[in-house]
């Protein structure tokens, strides 16, 4: 798979030179990770139309260009549909909400610690959409989840879970990465409303979902 044997290659845009500089530093420092860097929408364009697309790109939301959701549509079109995207502080439920009907595959936050951001990023690449649990948190009572909330990758994830097998084995199972199943784990517990891995086996048993 791309994710384990390849090198992810990553387009991050901010227009905050800190944090700009402090995401470059990090993702420069992981393995199997390359990075290039834009302050500007039409920067990061422009180095995508000269480099060609990547796997996966990072916008924040409020830089200029932007122009809310609408630049990322011109980031996802550019990037020949590939996974885009979005940075931000602390979007409203709106936000969130056009934001990912916009087609982002996920939104970060710039709260995120570093660790987590990489693996954000792997899960956003390998064609997942990843929701931090802090909105997902605001918003539940907002939101509500039809029967079967999960993707089938996370589908396929938990049915491995309900054997009861470690994340590293469910990795080489289906061929992913270790921190890329946690996070899938993450998300259906997050998504099913349950803390750990064992209550989600036994509520996804009661939905019917394995």
């Amino acid at each position: 798979m791309a994710e384990t044997q390849d090198q992810l290659r990553v387009l991050v845009a901010d227009d905050h030179a800190m944090v700009l500089e402090m995401i470059e530093l990090f993702l420069s420092s992981q393995p199997g990770i390359s990075v290039e860097t834009a302050d500007t929408l039409d920067g990061a364009l422009e180095l995508v139309e000269r480099l060609g697309s990547f796997d996966i790109i990072l916008l924040d939301l409020n830089m200029p260009g932007m122009n809310g959701v609408e630049g990322l549509r011109r980031a996802i079109a550019a990037n020949d549909g590939k996974p885009v995207g979005i940075l931000t502080s602390n979007p409203s439920p709106h936000n969130v909400s056009q934001i990912l009907e916009a087609g982002a595959s996920g939104i970060v936050l710039k709260t995120t610690h570093t660790r987590t951001l990489a693996n954000a990023l792997r899960f956003m690449a390998a064609g997942e959409q990843y929701v931090p649990r802090e909105i997902t948190i605001d918003r539940s009572d907002q939101v509500n989840l039809p029967d079967n909330p999960l993707s089938k990758k996370e589908l396929l994830v938990l049915s491995h879970l309900a054997e009861g097998l470690s994340n590293r084995d469910i990795g080489a199972k289906i061929n992913l990465a270790e921190p890329t199943i946690k996070m899938h784990v993450r998300s259906i517990c997050t998504k099913l409303e349950v803390k750990n891995r064992t209550q989600a086996v036994v509520k996804a048993r009661d939905m019917g979902l394995t």
